[in-house]
């Protein structure tokens, strides 16, 4: 019987170790859980450090634009939208995976980077040029681009700025679209030459959920961030706008 009561003993002093370290092991996971979701959505915002390569509006060039670039050669552009959280580097990939979770900076990052389509020209000179951007639950990123599905917000946020190295461009937003991932009319805007650009603006003013006439001319290109919609798995949102030279490019 004594020998029957110390096993019992044992195996039960042997069980509550177990269920402590369990319980450790579950806060422990726990704790890391909260902290890693925490640091996915705090660098989906633009940092401190990374503001000061943001560029501004005092000159004909971009010169804190190419000291970012001699970080990472990767670097195209800088775009701002005033009152959204749309204020991030321009990255462009070998092809459009490569920054789906990689920074700015090339390192890994959940949230990853904004980053312009492969099939475009790196330097925006394309007729339609395509960015692309997470659409973060905590606002970061592109989250900020299935707002102008709304139409108040669509009328009040009608502008924007897209920095190259070497000049400045004025956006103008004149649609926002749901569509699928799967549209080949918008994911491909290697198919747009001037010749044809005309269908492509023809296909958004049919189909867009909000939109206004900004009067593009031929001088103008297009440009288009396209995020994740919440809604639909392979559902997406898609804010266009007119490209503007604002400064006379160097040359």
């Amino acid at each position: 019987m004594k020998k029957a009561a110390m096993a019992a003993r044992v195996g039960n002093r042997i069980l509550s170790i177990m269920a402590g370290i369990l319980i450790l092991l579950m806060l422990s996971y726990g704790v890391y859980s909260l902290w890693d979701t925490y640091k996915i959505y705090a660098n989906s915002f633009a940092d401190e450090e990374l503001l000061k390569f943001r560029p501004t509006d005092d000159g004909e060039d971009n010169p804190t634009l190419k000291d970012l670039k001699k970080l990472n050669p990767d670097v195209k552009a800088w775009i701002q939208v005033p009152k959204t959280n749309i204020d991030y580097p321009v990255v462009q990939g070998q092809d459009d995976m490569e920054y789906i979770n990689k920074n700015v900076y090339g390192e890994f990052e959940l949230s990853g980077a904004i980053f312009l389509s492969c099939l475009n020209k790196d330097d925006f000179s394309d007729p339609y040029n395509l960015v692309y951007g997470h659409n973060m639950k905590n606002g970061g990123m592109f989250a900020d681009v299935a707002d102008f599905t709304n139409k108040e917000y669509f009328e009040t946020h009608q502008k924007g700025k897209l920095y190259l190295t070497d000049a400045t461009r004025k956006i103008w937003f004149f649609a926002c679209m749901k569509v699928t991932a799967a549209d080949a009319k918008i994911y491909h805007p290697d198919g747009y030459r001037k010749e044809n650009l005309k269908d492509l603006l023809d296909y958004i003013q049919a189909n867009a959920v909000q939109y206004r006439d900004v009067n593009v001319a031929d001088e103008n290109s297009l440009i288009a961030l396209s995020t994740c919609s919440e809604a639909e798995t392979n559902g997406r949102v898609v804010l266009i706008g007119k490209l503007e030279r604002e400064v006379a490019e160097k040359q």
